[in-house]
C-alpha cells in the first residue's frame, strides 16, 4: 500500500479534515440529545477518528508553516465543543451516581463502555 504525501509545494487541505471534525461534533451533540446508546457510541467514533486525522493534517501543515489563522481558530472552538461536552458529559454523570447513591446507598454503580451500570453482586441480605 503506497501512502501519498502533499509534495512540498502542494497546499494541505485543511478544511476537509476541519469540516469533518466541526461535522462529528454537532452529530455527537444531536446524539447526546437523543436516546439511542449505538448512535451515541457511532457519533463519539467518529469524532475520534476525524480528530485523529484533523491534528495529523495540521501536524503536517505546522511543520511548513501554512496554517491559516482563520483555521486555527475553527480548531480552536472544536476543541472547546469538545471540551464543554466532555464536561456536560462530566456533570451528568456525576449527577446520575449521586441519584444512585441515594437511592442505594450500599451499592457503587459500575459504568460500561455500553452505558449499562452494572452492580456487584451481594452475598449479604438485602435489608428494607
Amino acid at each position: 500500500m503506497t501512502t501519498l504525501t502533499p509534495s512540498p509545494r502542494a497546499p494541505i487541505d485543511l478544511e476537509t479534515p476541519l469540516g469533518r471534525v466541526e461535522q462529528q461534533l454537532s452529530d455527537l451533540q444531536a446524539a447526546l440529545r437523543g436516546d439511542d446508546v449505538h448512535a451515541l457510541e457511532s457519533a463519539a467514533t467518529g469524532l475520534h477518528r476525524a480528530l485523529a486525522s484533523a491534528v495529523d493534517q495540521f501536524r503536517v501543515a505546522a511543520r511548513k508553516g501554512a496554517v491559516p489563522r482563520s483555521m486555527r481558530a475553527r480548531l480552536a472552538v472544536a476543541g472547546a465543543r469538545v471540551a464543554a461536552q466532555r464536561e456536560a458529559l462530566a456533570r451528568a454523570t456525576a449527577s446520575l451516581d449521586q441519584a444512585i447513591e441515594v437511592l442505594l446507598p450500599s451499592q457503587a454503580a459500575t459504568y460500561q463502555a455500553s452505558g449499562v451500570a452494572s452492580r456487584p453482586t451481594s452475598r449479604g441480605a438485602l435489608v428494607a
